[in-house]
């Protein structure tokens, strides 16, 4: 076959190019851990204490729930802040037996004089968002604090957060999320360090730098007055919490973020809820992206503040980058059989450490900075690259539809109500949500098989400091394909 230099070179500046993106992305990871770094010393001022305590509703978006919902009303009603002062809103959306244990909670705990209320809506318009939204035009306190299903709050947890609304300009309290089922697998510790990455550097680095970030639409309080200003609960996107933060900090709300506080949650236990909840965070950020960048952008605001909200809200695109470096390293490897060592080092190596070694940085530091050590984080470090490389062409999948289509529905992660690896389902019991499966998993599986050859042919043609990187995206693609055809982990 006639050699064509022409196309070799296509093939390798495109590679080129894809790599320099998504190097772009791994270098903002970087940055990230820096200004953590830099901004390790602040101290978040002890706000002021209210002399007469507010009003504060709790709300709790469910929609079939039947496995967490007493759990978390339990640990609501245990909450330590004045009765008269706390009210809780059950916003059950279900349409299976959850609403009979909510129900029959719900009325168990007023029987005891707790201001509890179960609102039920037989329309799902706007879903969560437009829960929220009913909730708070009925809701008695000017103070709203959002649990989702999955969460097992604390008692102290309004006490910790109110006093900070003693200050005019504050308009949310967020906490970080904790991981109750952590250890139930090593998909849930993967997990646990990729929410921690979230929570630990990204929050705290853009916070303590006076830089935007976001509600995570659960485990957070917020001023009534702040989402009235910024324009209400919307349901044009499946982010309504990302889409609400930024329109509120556009307003001028101030943030405040709190780590030491925990809230405990439940991790996805299987790969298609797992799944199912990248798809829905990659999508929506995409979409809020769509709706407000060009306005942040345009924002009389600091260049810092823009240039971070610019990468907190594409941050997904780098999956689109991956999939095309997936798909282009098997004719890189071929076609660039003469290039010199001096040339590798000169490009690729560069670009190679803006990627992989910027991100296994980012993840590194967050298990020091969470666990005290380094020693658990490198021996997690692979598990969590490959399932990343794993779930890359579901979510480029769910970034090519934030940009395309402004559909708006909801998709829930079915919650188990399981701890510990132990726990299981009661024998005879088949009353599991089964998380939706798709025939994407057998593209998965393809792409698997794409490096099983990939891998073949750069042994057989001697490219062995590939295969390390090839084994990752092999066992990847494989593990999260075949993972995704069973129903738990």
């Amino acid at each position: 076959m006639e050699s064509m230099p022409w196309m070799e070179d296509i093939f390798i500046v495109c590679y080129l190019v894809v790599l320099g993106g998504l190097s772009m992305y791994g270098l903002h990871r970087a940055g990230l851990v820096f200004l953590y770094w830099r901004s390790r010393k602040h101290e978040e001022p002890e706000p002021e204490k209210w002399e007469d305590l507010p009003v504060v509703t709790v709300q709790l978006p469910m929609f079939n729930e039947k496995f967490v919902a007493e759990r978390l009303i339990d640990a609501v009603c245990a909450i330590d802040y004045p009765r008269e002062k706390l009210e809780i809103q059950v916003l059950d959306d279900s349409t299976d037996d959850t609403q009979e244990i909510a129900r029959r909670t719900v009325r168990h705990y007023r029987e005891q004089g707790v201001d509890i209320h179960y609102i039920n809506r037989v329309d799902r318009t706007g879903f969560k968002a437009g829960a929220l939204e009913g909730g708070m035009k009925v809701a008695r306190g000017e103070y709203i604090l959002i649990f989702d299903a999955d969460f097992v709050p604390r008692p102290d947890i309004v006490n910790l957060m109110i006093h900070h609304f003693t200050d005019p300009t504050v308009g949310m309290v967020q906490t970080r999320w904790g991981h109750i089922n952590k250890n139930h697998s090593l998909l849930t510790r993967v997990q646990s360090l990729m929410l921690d990455g979230h929570f630990m550097i990204e929050h705290n680095a853009r916070y303590r730098t006076g830089r935007y970030f976001n509600f995570n639409g659960t485990a957070g309080m917020w001023r009534k007055a702040a989402i009235q200003d910024a324009g209400g609960w919307q349901h044009d996107t499946i982010t309504e919490d990302m889409d609400l933060s930024f329109r509120a900090q556009l307003k001028g709300w101030r943030f405040v973020y709190r780590p030491d506080v925990i809230s405990p949650a439940e991790l996805p236990q299987d790969f298609n809820s797992f799944k199912a909840q990248q798809f829905r965070w990659a999508k929506g950020s995409i979409q809020v992206a769509r709706k407000l960048l060009l306005t942040v952008l345009r924002a009389p605001i600091p260049f810092k503040v823009k240039v971070e909200a610019f990468f907190h809200l594409t941050n997904n695109i780098a999956y689109l980058f991956m999939v095309p470096l997936a798909m282009l390293i098997l004719p890189t490897i071929l076609f660039r059989t003469e290039q010199g060592v001096k040339e590798v080092l000169l490009i690729d190596l560069p670009l190679f450490l803006g990627t992989t070694c910027a991100i296994a940085l980012f993840y590194l530091v967050t298990y020091r900075v969470v666990h005290g050590r380094w020693r658990g984080g490198f021996l997690l470090l692979p598990a969590l690259m490959m399932v990343g490389i794993g779930i890359s062409l579901n979510n480029a999948r769910a970034v090519l539809e934030g940009f395309l289509s402004g559909s708006a529905e909801f998709i829930r992660t079915p919650k188990t109500g399981l701890v510990a690896s132990r726990d299981s389902v009661p024998p005879g019991s088949r009353k599991w949500y089964r998380p939706v499966k798709s025939a994407f998993t057998i593209v998965e599986l393809l792409f698997g098989s794409y490096f099983a050859l990939t891998l073949y042919l750069a042994l057989e043609g001697g490219h062995f400091s590939a295969v390390p990187f090839l084994l990752l995206f092999l066992v990847g693609y494989f593990v999260v394909g075949f993972g995704s055809m069973v129903r738990r982990v």
